[in-house]
């Protein structure tokens, strides 16, 4: 099969085309760059630095004739999409019903999209959370990926085009950005191996569902295969406090340095952690990595890319 992957050059877009040329797939990857690093791209993937929003995105569907789309290109970034709501609006928004219209146009079976867990159903009204929780997205950013779900489902209807919607909690792992305003993980591991204190904003005490990236890899070679219109939570289905995930980082890398608070940010929820039943009965699938194993296989990433001795 051949798969486009759309943001195959970031975090988990490009773990999920290492893990489909692996498998044998033929990939092609569309990225502008913007976030992802092109040293991250597998060598056996066709690239094509693109904006998801281009017109020419039209002439590499005729081009490449993809099987599957799995789209990974996002603004990801929360308090970004509260400074500057058009942009994140023209990427996630526009940018999907730009993809959208060029799968329907190529004849793509389907379509696999990185939705979120937490940020569109704002605060919770009860743990955890379920797909059936209430939407009601405190940022733009949650309000565009449900957006994009909802055009999912329009364009199922519509055209006949089969989706899979991958609703994340908080995705950490190797390659992630220690230097963005997103993944804590990796920011507070990139600040104490160059031995910086991290900020944590608010209590500390806000809970959230941390998923290592080799997990949600998996789902996603799983949601090739199975029944068609599936919107499922992809989490551990436990919560872990800013606090204990500091503690926990702070005793793995032997560090003494203490956390410096700050106040909490606009658009960020306070708790939440995912009820991922129905991602087991869907798609036979559910979280292997323990979140002390995963943080000690990030841990080792980035003392290799700093060039630290583990």
């Amino acid at each position: 099969m051949k798969v486009l992957v759309t943001g195959g050059a970031g975090f988990i877009g490009s773990h999920v085309v290492d893990r489909l040329v692996e498998k044998g797939h033929e990939v092609v990857v569309v990225d502008d760059l913007s976030t992802g690093r092109k040293e991250n791209i597998n060598p056996q993937a066709k690239f094509y630095h693109m904006d998801i929003t281009s017109p020419k995105l039209e002439e590499v569907f005729q081009a490449e004739k993809p099987d599957f789309v799995n789209h990974h290109a996002a603004q990801m970034d929360v308090r970004k999409s509260i400074e500057d709501p058009l942009f994140d609006a023209r990427v996630n928004i526009l940018g999907t019903i730009c993809l959208l219209e060029c799968c329907c146009a190529n004849k793509v079976g389907r379509i696999i999209f990185a939705s979120s867990g937490g940020a569109i159903c704002g605060e919770p009204r009860h743990l955890p959370v379920d797909e059936r929780h209430p939407v009601s997205p405190i940022s733009p950013y949650g309000l565009s990926k449900y957006t994009a779900e909802k055009y999912l489902r329009l364009y199922n209807l519509s055209h006949g085009l089969e989706y899979v919607a991958l609703r994340y909690g908080n995705v950490y792992g190797p390659r992630q950005d220690p230097f963005g305003e997103a993944g804590v993980i990796a920011i507070f591991i990139g600040k104490m191996l160059r031995g910086k204190r991290p900020t944590i904003y608010g209590t500390g005490e806000q809970i959230r569902d941390y998923v290592y990236v080799g997990d949600v890899v998996e789902v996603n070679i799983l949601a090739m295969e199975v029944q068609d219109g599936v919107t499922v939570n992809i989490g551990t289905g436990k919560g872990t406090s800013v606090n204990e995930l500091f503690k926990i980082l702070k005793e793995r890398l032997g560090s003494n340095l203490d956390p410096i608070y700050a106040p909490p940010r606009m658009g960020e929820l306070d708790s939440i952690f995912l009820e991922v039943s129905l991602a087991r009965e869907k798609l036979g699938w559910s979280a292997q990595t323990d979140l002390v194993s995963g943080l000690d296989k990030t841990i080792d990433f980035f003392k290799e890319r700093m060039g630290q001795a583990t």
